[in-house]
């Protein structure tokens, strides 16, 4: 830190006094729903008896602990996620593979492929229930009379396999776009020069094209996981989170505790939960990313 002749400060405190504005707007912007969200949580606060209300101690998370819809609906949210995570990383990896060769068509496939990802979640998941998983006049309904077979009922027989289907047909496109991006600086003259040499198209994808890819997965899975874990839109127009609880995961769970059972204390403590769920798969996968750019 220095100061100049005309007595004004330079350096360090100046860049400070600049930078405090925009950091303490962030911290109160996270900070203050964090602890309304924490005050909550320990009080006894529900609209439908307004006249029950005070310090509830670890009720609430006593209560939601020990309920049984807490681990279907984190079981829910495990299985959407892992499964998303995996079709769209194997999906988008193939799908980047092949839109990066040479082809006629090769600029509108590639429109069309990431078109989906720019569609309202709400909008995509009626065009699901209503247009394709309709049991009487869906496309896969359509499909199977062609082959004499009788038509799914998909929300009502496979309700979290639609879901994750429908979930996954949106972030594929995120998934191609990134990877396709990655596989782009990828050397043509490895690749030359490993075909030179004998290597057939996998060997070339498995010891060249993947392990390039790398870094550029670890981001689609970080980012994607972020926001998978708080998917909700698409089960609050398909299933309701049901049928039972069939399609409930956390984040569903704290709408159903707060706008349906209008539990405000209950649901600012699954919404604890449900940060602290966040923030410990966030470091693990923090680490991850930050191990492979080291690599």
């Amino acid at each position: 830190m220095s100061t100049r002749a005309s007595g004004r400060t330079v350096g360090g405190l100046r860049t400070l006094s600049l930078q405090a504005p925009a950091v303490g707007l962030l911290l109160m912007w996270m900070l203050i729903p964090l602890a309304m969200t924490l005050w909550f949580s320990f009080q006894r606060y529900n609209l439908l008896m307004p006249s029950v209300t005070g310090f509830a101690g670890v009720d609430n998370y006593y209560y939601l602990l020990t309920d049984p819809s807490l681990w279907t609906a984190m079981g829910n949210t495990l299985l959407l996620v892992g499964w998303v995570l995996v079709a769209t990383v194997v999906g988008g990896t193939l799908l980047a593979v092949l839109l990066q060769q040479e082809f006629f068509g090769r600029g509108v496939a590639r429109l069309f492929v990431i078109a989906p990802f720019f569609i309202m979640p709400t909008v995509s998941a009626l065009v699901w229930k209503n247009m394709m998983m309709h049991p009487v006049n869906g496309i896969f309904a359509w499909i199977a009379s062609l082959f004499g077979l009788p038509a799914i009922d998909w929300f009502a027989s496979l309700p979290l396999t639609s879901v994750i289907i429908i979930v996954t047909w949106q972030w594929l496109p995120f998934a191609v776009l990134i990877l396709l991006t990655a596989i782009q600086s990828l050397d043509d003259d490895q690749v030359e020069a490993a075909r030179m040499d004998g290597a057939g198209p996998l060997a070339i994808f498995f010891y060249i094209t993947l392990p390039h890819l790398k870094r550029a997965i670890s981001v689609v899975v970080m980012i994607e996981m972020i926001f998978l874990l708080t998917i909700f839109a698409e089960i609050f127009v398909t299933t309701s989170g049901g049928p039972g609880l069939a399609t409930t995961n956390l984040a569903y769970l704290i709408y159903i505790r707060a706008l349906l059972d209008f539990d405000v204390g209950g649901a600012s403590a699954g919404g604890v939960i449900a940060i602290i769920l966040a923030n410990i798969v966030a470091f693990f996968l923090v680490r991850t990313v930050a191990k492979n750019l080291e690599n």
